[in-house]
């Protein structure tokens, strides 16, 4: 195993310990990450939650870097036949397995210990892949054509990443790995042009949505009184610019849909 496949385990099994985090993430009556936020706060996870919507229905579905199961739960309840989570933190998936429990999903959810970039699974195998934010733990590299191998032919790979052309972002990542909140290497490979490039080399059809140009400087506050309203305020100008083009690529969040694998011919 690769050494920067060794520190992200260790990064997220050291979370996953955190008494905070743990609590947060067996939260089974609403949507909680690892780290106590609620991504549905924000308008470009709803937003990949309509797209989930529309396609999961008596579907095969794979939560791809699944961490505590934050999505699965909801994806099962979307109508997917079944979901299957995987990552590579075993105390993670330990959380997402408990959490289905609890849910009383244990017959609609798998979740397995497996590498994203080089997975166990037959080619054409899910109907939809969710990323929910792994792209910057991973080696995109390798895990383009992973995903284009296991996505069935008229499947469709949705998922959400921070963008990484913010220079003020980019900065206080650069802050949050000094302090130990992130990686150095997804730091260093947050999504970004160069990705959706990539991307289609191995899909025909890429869309991509961008979102949160200024709000996102608002996120620590969301949870006070008055946060949530003054974030969405800021929300509504953030519609508006990111419809200028050159402004696009300093969005905080882009929601992506890949589809028709190009090794399906």
């Amino acid at each position: 195993m690769e050494e920067r496949v060794k520190k992200e385990i260790e990064y997220y099994d050291k979370e996953a310990e955190k008494p905070s985090h743990a609590e947060a993430a067996l939260a089974v009556g609403e949507i909680v990450d690892f780290e106590g936020f609620r991504p549905l706060s924000l308008a470009s996870f709803g937003y990949s939650y309509e797209l989930l919507k529309t396609v999961c229905k008596d579907k095969m579905i794979l939560d791809w870097g699944c961490g505590n199961g934050v999505h699965t739960v909801p994806i099962v309840a979307m109508g997917a036949k079944k979901v299957v989570g995987i990552d590579l933190s075993e105390k993670l998936l330990d959380m997402a397995r408990t959490k289905s429990t609890v849910a009383g999903l244990d017959g609609k959810t798998q979740f397995l210990k497996m590498d994203c970039e080089k997975t166990d699974f037959l080619k054409n195998e899910f109907d939809v892949i969710f990323d929910g934010g792994t792209f910057s733990s991973i080696d995109i590299k390798k895990a383009f054509p992973e995903l284009a191998r296991i996505l069935k032919p008229d499947g469709v790979l949705i998922g959400i990443e921070t963008f990484g052309h913010n220079p003020l972002a980019n900065f206080n990542r650069s802050r949050n790995v000094k302090s130990g909140k992130r990686t150095a290497w997804a730091a260093a490979h947050i999504f970004n042009n160069e990705g959706i490039e990539l991307a289609r080399r191995y899909f025909s059809k890429v869309k991509i949505k961008y979102f949160h140009l200024f709000s996102w400087l608002l996120i620590p506050l969301i949870n006070r009184p008055w946060g949530k309203k003054l974030f969405d305020f800021v929300e509504i100008f953030d519609r508006q610019f990111l419809k200028i083009s050159f402004l696009k690529k300093y969005a905080f969040k882009v929601v992506f849909e890949f589809s028709q694998p190009k090794n399906n011919g």
